[in-house]
């Protein structure tokens, strides 16, 4: 709850109840923009960089798709449009949560997918004939926790270091939002303090506070924050538009220094400074066009459906995928934009089955074993703390 503080003489009065909290419409077109920017990160390993997956194709996939895999380097930039949607959405969800509910909602939907997915890359990599390295049981083990990156043990899932990015932001959120409970004030001050705190770890050059305060990721995260902001109080709040500036500005900075580089033709790929920009600022449009309900249109059913597949296509999509590519391609025959095509289906069929047999039964039972005060489903839920200015 917040106070007000009241002049000499003044007599101090209570506020009034807030309402209770109510939540409008499915944005589906946010659960569209979730698959389109999975889709960009699997066309990224695919067809848009070297390594294992040159061994999957037996040759370099800037050879197999000489027209498109420039294009395709660009897909790497679908995380950073994770990272803005993530924002919103962690502000949406997390706003008149207690802790434990926030904590058990976010325990929930990341690890029983997670959980299965490295378990299953693992027990594919240790077959006979799949020529990549399995990683031995100690290292699975840890993996299971998602804390194999700062304890320095190698990765299951190549993709993983996106959900560590995403670990350091959820507690940041819970400590400086939830915790206190969320109101206008608090967020705007979270956004502040965290672009501030970024940028002067930037310069400190600290490892620790890289790690805590993630300079590099944070302008997208909070911009994201922003774009809720605007969501729940209207376009016409300078200050969540200031947050969102500053922080695309902040974005394109760190993207650009990430992935550009001078034409090299030792380079698998090159990416402009200008289409970097542009792609980092569809993403940011794309999702304001859903907080200002710009896309309230987009209101299909199906889009809620592929929303769904998100998340486990992405864990499962890169390192089975190259399994798949080397038995279609090279095993098969199969032309390279078909295989391309059948191993994005065939990850998405495998990602409804994650969904449908784990995501589903496991993750409700899960929330209720962290949070069993959670209401039952259909209850009304508490009202939030009041809001601040």
């Amino acid at each position: 709850m917040t106070s007000e503080l009241t002049a000499p003489g003044r007599t101090e009065t209570a506020a009034p109840p807030p309402p209770p909290r109510t939540r409008g419409p499915r944005l589906r077109a946010l659960d569209g923009l979730r698959l389109l920017a999975a889709l960009m990160v699997a066309a990224y390993h695919y067809g848009g960089r070297g390594g294992d997956i040159s061994r999957a194709w037996g040759s370099s996939p800037a050879h197999q798709f000489p027209s498109a895999s420039n294009l395709f380097a660009y897909g790497c930039l679908g995380v950073q449009i994770f990272f803005v949607i993530s924002g919103f959405v962690i502000c949406l969800s997390g706003w008149g949560r207690t802790l434990r509910s926030f904590i058990a909602s976010r325990v929930s939907r990341l690890y029983p997918a997670y959980w299965v997915a490295v378990l299953l890359v693992t027990a594919v990599f240790a077959l006979p004939w799949v020529a990549y390295r399995a990683l031995g049981p100690s290292e699975v083990l840890t993996n299971l926790t998602m804390l194999q990156l700062p304890l320095g043990v190698p990765r299951v899932l190549g993709v993983c270091w996106t959900l560590w990015a995403e670990l350091r932001f959820y507690a940041l959120f819970a400590l400086c939002v939830v915790l206190p409970g969320a109101t206008r004030g608090r967020v705007v001050l979270f956004c502040a303090g965290w672009t501030l705190a970024a940028a002067l770890a930037q310069a400190a050059h600290q490892p620790f506070l890289d790690v805590v305060l993630m300079p590099q990721y944070a302008p997208f995260f909070i911009g994201g924050v922003g774009l809720y902001l605007l969501h729940r109080y209207g376009a016409r709040d300078p200050i969540a538009w200031a947050i969102v500036l500053v922080s695309w500005l902040i974005g394109q900075h760190y993207a650009v220094a990430g992935l550009w580089h001078p034409p090299s033709a030792t380079a698998f790929s090159y990416r402009s400074e200008a289409g970097i920009v542009a792609v980092v600022t569809l993403g940011f449009a794309l999702v304001a066009a859903v907080a200002l309900g710009a896309l309230r249109w987009a209101n299909w059913r199906w889009l809620t459906d592929a929303g769904a597949l998100t998340y486990p296509f992405y864990l499962v999509h890169e390192h089975l995928g190259w399994v798949v590519v080397h038995a279609l391609h090279r095993g098969l025959g199969v032309p390279s934009y078909a295989t391309f095509a059948l191993t994005v289906g065939l990850m998405l069929l495998l990602a409804w089955l994650l969904h449908r047999w784990v995501e589903r039964p496991l993750t409700p039972f899960l929330k209720r074993s962290v949070d069993p005060k959670r209401p039952p489903a259909g209850a009304a839920p508490p009202p939030p703390p009041a809001a601040g200015p």
